[in-house]
C-alpha cells in the first residue's frame, strides 16, 4: 500500500474526490504491522485529496479461512473490524458489507445487519461466478435497499485459476441483466487482462459501473473507457494501489475530460449511485447530483450543470 509519497493535493481537491474501492486490516488479519498499513493509506489519501474511503475488509486476508472464501465467522469478523473503522473514522470512512455468497443465510443476514449500522454497499469476492444463481438473493436486496454491488472481477476470464472462482465484464453482464434495478461496479478495470473485452461486454448494459482501481496503467485505457461507456459510468478509485490511482487522477487531466465530467467520474457519479446521504459532506456542492430514489438505476440523474453536455453512454 502506498505510503505518504504522493505529492500534495491541489486546493479545493480534498473535499471532491471519493476512493469507491479501498481496503483496510485488521489485527486479526495475520500481520503485526496492520495499524500502520491503515496508517499510511489515511496519509497518502489525505495527501492525495482522498475525502472519503469508501473500504471493505476481506474477512481474515486468508488467515484463518481462504481470502476468497472465507468462513461465516471470518466474514463477521471483518465487517465488524469495518464497523469499528466507519466509527473511529465518521468523515473519512464508509463502508461495503462484505458477504460469501456460498453461505445465503449468513450473507443475507450480515447485509442487513451492516447496513442498519450505515453501510453504503456490498462487496463481492471471487466466492462465485457473478451469474450464478446463488447470487440473485443478494442482488435482489442490493436493489431492495439501494446498495451498489462492488464485484471483483478479472477483465476477460480465459481459464479457470485455483482458489477463486473469477468473473469478467459477460458474467457481470449476466447478473446485471438479471437485476436491473442493482448497481453492479465492476472492480479494477486496470487490475489486468484485456480491458477492451470488458468495454465491449458491459456497453448495453447501462447498471453495470466501472471503477478505474488497479495497479494497470496502460496507455489508451482510460480514453478507451471513456469513449466505450462514458463519463456517467466512470467511478474514479485506487484498491491497494495508490500510487496508480493517483497516476489515472492525473491522467484524466490531460485526456480532454471536460471539467464537469471530470467531476463526475472523481466524485459525482458516487454521489449518485451510493445511497442519498451517504456523503453529507459533499452536500450544497456546485456540481451536486440531483437527488434520486435509491432504488432507482444508475444513470438516473446527472449533474445539472452537465446535462447539456452528456454523451450517450449506452
Amino acid at each position: 500500500m502506498a505510503d505518504a509519497g504522493a505529492p500534495p493535493s491541489r486546493e479545493g481537491e480534498a473535499s471532491r474526490l471519493i476512493d469507491v474501492h479501498a481496503h483496510f486490516w485488521h489485527r486479526d488479519a495475520g500481520r503485526s504491522d496492520w495499524a500502520a498499513l491503515n496508517d499510511a493509506r489515511f496519509r497518502a489519501g489525505d495527501r492525495m485529496g482522498i475525502a472519503v474511503h469508501v473500504a471493505s475488509v476481506l474477512g481474515s486476508y486468508g488467515f484463518t479461512s481462504p481470502t476468497y472464501f472465507p468462513s461465516p465467522r471470518d466474514v463477521a469478523l471483518g465487517n465488524d473490524a469495518m464497523l469499528a473503522l466507519c466509527d473511529a473514522e465518521p468523515e473519512r470512512v464508509r463502508m461495503y458489507v462484505t458477504v460469501n455468497p456460498n453461505h445465503t443465510a449468513h450473507a443475507l443476514a450480515e447485509v442487513e445487519r451492516c447496513a442498519a449500522r450505515g453501510a453504503i454497499g456490498i462487496k463481492l469476492l471471487a466466492s462465485r461466478r457473478a451469474d450464478d444463481p446463488l447470487l440473485d438473493p443478494i442482488a435482489d436486496l442490493a436493489a431492495e435497499r439501494g446498495l451498489p454491488i462492488l464485484h471483483h472481477a478479472w477483465q476477460h476470464r480465459r481459464h479457470d485459476w485455483p482458489s477463486q472462482e473469477a468473473s469478467d465484464g459477460l458474467d457481470l453482464a449476466r447478473l446485471a441483466a438479471r437485476h436491473p434495478a442493482a448497481t453492479i461496479i465492476l472492480a479494477h478495470i486496470g487490475g489486468g487482462g484485456d480491458w477492451a473485452h470488458t468495454h465491449a461486454a458491459i456497453a448495453d448494459v447501462p447498471n453495470v459501473v466501472v471503477d478505474l482501481s488497479g495497479s494497470g496503467v496502460d496507455r489508451g485505457m482510460l480514453d478507451a473507457t471513456l469513449g466505450a461507456i462514458g463519463p456517467e459510468r466512470m467511478l474514479w478509485a485506487c484498491d491497494v494501489t495508490m500510487e496508480t490511482g493517483l497516476a489515472k487522477l492525473r491522467a484524466l487531466e490531460v485526456i480532454g475530460l471536460e471539467p464537469e465530467r471530470l467531476e463526475l467520474v472523481k466524485w459525482g457519479n458516487a454521489m449518485r449511485i451510493f445511497p442519498d446521504g451517504a456523503f453529507p459532506e459533499f452536500a450544497g456542492s456546485a456540481t451536486e447530483p440531483a437527488p434520486r430514489n435509491p432504488r432507482q438505476g444508475p444513470a438516473a440523474h446527472t449533474p445539472q450543470s452537465v446535462t447539456a453536455r452528456r454523451r450517450n453512454s449506452a
